[in-house]
């Protein structure tokens, strides 16, 4: 079946509440929109982002 098939992705079970000014969340939903994308998913990867550049380098061999 094909929902058994599936690949099981890392279940989003954490929130986080900002508050930003009204006219700035309006501007970010509708550029999310015109870009085919959502806030949210638009966040989760600048978070992902920012967490792989500030993380520290890596041993050198």
């Amino acid at each position: 079946m094909a929902g058994e098939q599936r690949r099981h992705k890392q279940k989003k079970d954490g929130q986080l509440v900002i508050r930003i000014n009204s006219k700035e969340r309006d501007d970010f939903i509708d550029l999310c929109e015109q870009l085919d994308s959502s806030a949210a998913r638009e966040i989760r990867r600048f978070i992902r982002e920012f967490i792989a550049q500030q993380a520290p380098p890596g041993p050198t061999d």
